[in-house]
């Protein structure tokens, strides 16, 4: 009897922890260590319950002291798996191509590049089938972006070119952002320090016409920088207003968020664009997983101003040296 008490409060507890895993805003933990890496791979973790329910049938049809517990915990794993896959399933794994541009709409490509990895010639062969207005750059030299600059130039594609760097020591903490001349002159509303430990880029229009851009890049939540990845989400949201378009690489997901979103926003009063197009599921992060497993942890987003046409995430480059898949978007005014 002992035995099958302390049985049924191991399966329980077992069953609660899961529970927090698969959704831990229900109790507002999905900014916390271990649980805030966790929730990132939603796709491991079905794989995770996949093999542990196999393990849990084995033992129960192996050995018959553990076929009430290892059952009663299958039932749990089947649970969480489902619960799993349901979040899957709903923000989407469109991977379609993006439609043909159309007259007025704007095209935002991002990519974590990865200390210049892929190199400028391929950031910028890739900005120019995109067809980009504004490009984002993480983890980019100024100097790599200036050649992507220089070259979309030759092509008949004129940016301006804004970048933001903390230190010269690693090319991660420094952000680029290109912007098409075709939307005028913007200036560096930066201030010198915006994300902790990594620059988010934050241009706004010369003339106070258009939108606010913000090239983001907030610090991955590891240990030591768990104050430093939250602060930064933070900023983001309370920049993310009036007519606002961020995008970058976010080291979050959509679980992160929760609790950041304003007037119908998820982060401030942005809106992810995966999530509007069904493809909020697809990884960007690491390229060496499939899409499937990945982390969706790069984003585009914007304000009510902007409509989201599509949304993709770009795997045709996983080869090209980044660890991040490009992303890019394709929105419309709404006025």
């Amino acid at each position: 009897m002992f035995g099958r008490v302390v049985g049924a409060i191991a399966v329980v507890a077992i069953a609660v922890a899961l529970l927090l895993i698969a959704w831990p805003q229900l109790l507002g933990l999905q900014q916390q260590p271990v649980i805030a890496q966790v929730v990132s791979l939603r796709g491991i973790a079905v794989c995770v319950a996949a093999l542990l329910l196999v393990l849990l049938l084995i033992a129960a049809a192996t050995s018959r002291g553990a076929r009430r517990f290892a059952g009663a915990l299958a039932v749990v794993v089947v649970a969480f798996g489902g619960l799993q896959l349901a979040v899957l399933s709903t923000r989407g794994v469109d991977t379609a191509p993006l439609p043909a541009k159309a007259l007025g709409e704007l095209t935002v490509l991002s990519w974590n590049t990865l200390g210049d990895a892929p190199g400028s010639e391929t950031i910028a062969q890739l900005a120019q089938a995109q067809q980009a207005d504004v490009v984002v750059l993480a983890e980019t030299s100024v100097a790599t972006a200036q050649e992507v600059r220089d070259q979309l130039d030759a092509a008949g594609m004129p940016m301006q070119l804004l970048h933001l760097s903390y230190d010269q020591v690693s090319k991660a903490r420094t952000t680029d952002l290109l912007i098409s001349t075709k939307l005028g002159a913007y200036r560096d509303a930066s201030g010198g320090r915006t994300t902790d430990t990594i620059p988010t880029v934050y241009a706004v229009p010369a003339d106070g016409t258009g939108p606010s851009f913000l090239a983001t890049h907030t610090v991955a939540p590891v240990p030591g920088e768990m104050s430093a990845w939250r602060q930064g989400l933070r900023w983001v949201a309370d920049h993310c207003v009036g007519n606002a378009i961020a995008a970058g690489d976010f080291n979050s997901t959509l679980d992160h968020w929760d609790g950041l979103g304003a007037n119908g926003g998820q982060l401030g009063s942005c809106r992810d664009a995966a999530k509007l197009t069904g493809s909020a599921a697809v990884g960007t992060w690491p390229t060496r997983l499939p899409t499937l497993l990945g982390a969706p942890i790069d984003h585009v987003l914007a304000t009510a101003q902007w409509k989201v046409v599509a949304f993709r995430v770009i795997d045709t480059q996983d080869g090209a040296g980044s660890d991040h898949r490009p992303v890019v978007a394709r929105l419309a005014p709404t006025g």
